[in-house]
C-alpha cells in the first residue's frame, strides 16, 4: 500500500516507490539527497510539532520538513 513519509510511525521501515506528482518541486532536491525509489530507510524520530521528520537511510541520518516527507511515496516495509 502507497502511503506518504509522513504517515508512517517511529520504528517503522519503509521503502521509496516515488514522488507525489503534486509537489514535483521536491522531487530533485529528494532524488539529490539520495531518495531514489527502491532505497529502504527507518523513521528515527519526529520533533515535537511533527516538523522535521529524521529517518535513517544508507548509513546516515537524514532531516526532512514536512512538505518534503509529504511529498515521498513510500510502502511500509516488514523487518
Amino acid at each position: 500500500m502507497t502511503m506518504t513519509l509522513g504517515q508512517l510511525a517511529v520504528g517503522e521501515a519503509g521503502k521509496v516507490v516515488g514522488f507525489d506528482k503534486s509537489n514535483r518541486a521536491y522531487r530533485q532536491k529528494l532524488l539529490a539527497m539520495g531518495l531514489t525509489p527502491g532505497t529502504e530507510f527507518t523513521v528515527v524520530r519526529y520533533a515535537p510539532l511533527g516538523d522535521p521528520v529524521e529517518i535513517r537511510l544508507r548509513g546516515f541520518a537524514l532531516s526532512l520538513r514536512k512538505d518534503e516527507a509529504n511529498a515521498l511515496l513510500v510502502e511500509r516495509s516488514v523487518r
